[in-house]
């Protein structure tokens, strides 16, 4: 009966997973619940999995690569990239290859959204679609993550894995055996192929061009006669409804950026307005106001050069997320306009402040110079601008990298386990104050610890209640008609598979205990099975959805859904070809 209930939530919690409407950790937190509630997961160790070896190891790794960010060491390879030339193939080289390097000891997602704003400027600079680089980018940063143990949440959790089996776990480079001559499979398949199977999309040179904003940002002026006249801003909603918006007034040629609901207008105030053509004529004939537009009095007021248009992607933790710029009260809370929202390929212009904002839509938003970025960082969005290096960036560079390299020497030699050398680096970048205290619980994804510490005991169940091992037996059935490297090549594409869909570290968690019994069953070394699920869980290329590097792309670079088989599948089968032997080769059955 147990086995029974385990089979029906775990196909329960994969469906969910694919359906993407609740939040994966959530999923995962109620399949635990109810294994609990049903006496097959002990309630005293159900929240055990959050004291995990690989659990504490994620979140130090996590907070270290914040620091390395925050640290400026990747920026400064970033200004090398302007001299890549204008050719295509070398920069989606050399930019593949620094995110791939990078992703090899950072997080991949930390290190793909430091380059994107470089790559992007690369592209509009030489006049052709940031498609071409961010893709490419998205899938090195992967195939750069199965390298190491750090790399990647599965690699760290496959150690533990082999940890409990055979009572030391995979060591800091053992993953590079297989993962770096994987990497450069797949890193050459994108620069000579892989980027001509990406759809072609318009090249748009500057962040105006792209949202098209002159279109719908107009001033109208407040005359004598119009019944605005000692009305509020807020007073205005009734004249406008919700298809206009004020991002700021011109009086006495001065500028007011996002004035307050209170704020009185006066005769002769210009408001900065954000409206479509429909919403526009309305608002005028309804308040008697006088369009003066085409003048752009707002570039021409004091305090104009102080304010700034910038785009950032909504990262997938945000808080913007399934929340609109009106719920938000955007203005008020931030400081700043949202302009517009670009989604995938589309451009939403119409009563944006009622948009529900998602993952991966750009925006684009008018603020303060001096507090613009410090509002894209609260959002969790991500700036797409070339940051400039800070003074004194240069020593924090060094002793960061001094930190790091000294705790990956101490795991390498093996003076402490993973997780501690890790969580001492976390500390002292924190004391250091490469971090800050205010952003080291920031820096941490918590929907992945969440889903780690909750399918862990699930998994635990799922080897203890025999179902593991009845999926194990269905595979060793078929592969004892075959060669050992049909089963390796079985694992590592059910792995694959699965990665497409959901994330890859449950993904880890439920094909390792059957990785682990096929070997055990079949009288093989469960080194080179462990090390196929491992691959497998680093290569989600198929979907936008597998992976938050997939998903950082998609707006930016314009994709739709299908865009990424077309690409992802021959990486897919070039991975398998290349990894089975290399599998058997370095880790021997």
């Amino acid at each position: 009966m147990d086995q029974v209930l385990v089979f029906v939530t775990l196909a329960l919690t994969l469906i969910l997973f694919i359906w993407g409407k609740i939040r994966y950790d959530i999923v995962a937190l109620l399949a635990l619940l109810f294994l609990v509630l049903m006496d097959i997961v002990p309630a005293a160790e159900a929240f055990s999995g959050f004291g995990h070896p690989a659990v504490i190891t994620v979140a130090a790794v996590l907070i270290v690569s914040q620091a390395l960010q925050r640290s400026g060491l990747i920026d400064v390879a970033g200004r090398f990239l302007d001299f890549a030339g204008s050719n295509l193939l070398v920069q989606i080289a050399i930019l593949s290859l620094v995110v791939a390097v990078a992703s090899a000891f950072m997080n991949n997602i930390g290190a793909l959204a430091i380059l994107m704003p470089v790559a992007i400027h690369l592209a509009r600079k030489n006049g052709y679609s940031p498609s071409y680089l961010l893709m490419p980018m998205a899938f090195a940063s992967l195939l750069g993550g199965m390298t190491t143990l750090i790399g990647t949440p599965p690699n760290i959790i496959i150690a533990t894995f082999r940890a409990d089996i055979m009572g030391e776990p995979f060591g800091m480079f053992d993953f590079s055996k297989v993962g770096v001559f994987v990497a450069i499979a797949g890193m050459i398949f994108m620069v000579f192929i892989g980027w001509m199977l990406i759809p072609k999309r318009k090249a748009q040179s500057s962040e105006e061009d792209f949202f098209d904003i002159e279109n719908y940002i107009t001033e109208v002026k407040v005359t004598k006669e119009s019944k605005i006249k000692n009305k509020t801003i807020g007073d205005l909603e009734e004249f406008s409804g919700t298809g206009v918006v004020v991002l700021g007034l011109v009086r006495d040629n001065k500028r007011i950026h996002a004035p307050s609901d209170s704020f009185d207008l006066k005769t002769n105030d210009i408001l900065i307005l954000e409206a479509d053509t429909d919403s526009l004529k309305s608002f005028v004939g309804n308040t008697k106001t006088e369009l003066v537009g085409g003048k752009k009095f707002h570039k021409d007021a004091k305090g104009s050069d102080d304010i700034l248009i910038q785009e950032a992607v909504v990262m997938e933790n945000s808080p913007l997320i399934d929340e609109t710029a009106a719920g938000l009260r955007m203005r008020s809370r931030y400081g700043i306009n949202l302009l517009a929202i670009a989604r995938r390929d589309k451009k939403i212009r119409q009563r944006i402040d009622n948009v529900k904002f998602r993952t991966g839509d750009v925006l684009l938003l008018q603020g303060r110079s001096i507090n613009i970025n410090d509002a894209i960082t609260s959002m969790q969005c991500l700036p797409l601008a070339k940051r400039e290096l800070s003074i004194g960036e240069k020593r924090r560079t060094l002793f960061a990298l001094s930190v790091f390299f000294i705790s990956v020497v101490l795991v390498v030699a093996g003076l402490l386990p993973v997780q501690i050398a890790f969580a001492l680096a976390a500390v002292t970048m924190v004391l250091s104050k490469i971090l800050h205290v205010r952003d080291l619980y920031n820096s941490i994804d918590w929907p992945v610890i969440i889903l780690l510490g909750a399918m862990i005991p699930v998994g635990t169940a799922f080897e203890t209640t025999g179902g593991a091992m009845l999926i194990t037996e269905q595979i060793t059935g078929v592969g004892q008609q075959f060669p050992p490297w049909v089963l390796l090549a079985m694992l590592l594409i059910i792995t694959m598979f699965l990665s497409d869909l959901i994330n890859n570290a449950a993904t880890v968690v439920l094909m390792a205990p059957i990785a682990i019994n096929t070997a055990h069953e079949l009288g093989f070394s469960v080194d080179p099975f462990l090390m196929a699920v491992a691959i497998g869980g680093s290569c989600a290329f198929l979907t936008p959805i597998g992976h938050q590097s997939n998903t950082l792309v998609m707006g930016p670079g314009g994709y739709k859904f299908g865009d990424y088989w077309r690409v992802g599948l021959p990486l897919e089968i070039l991975i398998v070809a290349a990894g089975v032997p290399l599998i058997m080769w370095f880790w021997p059955l």
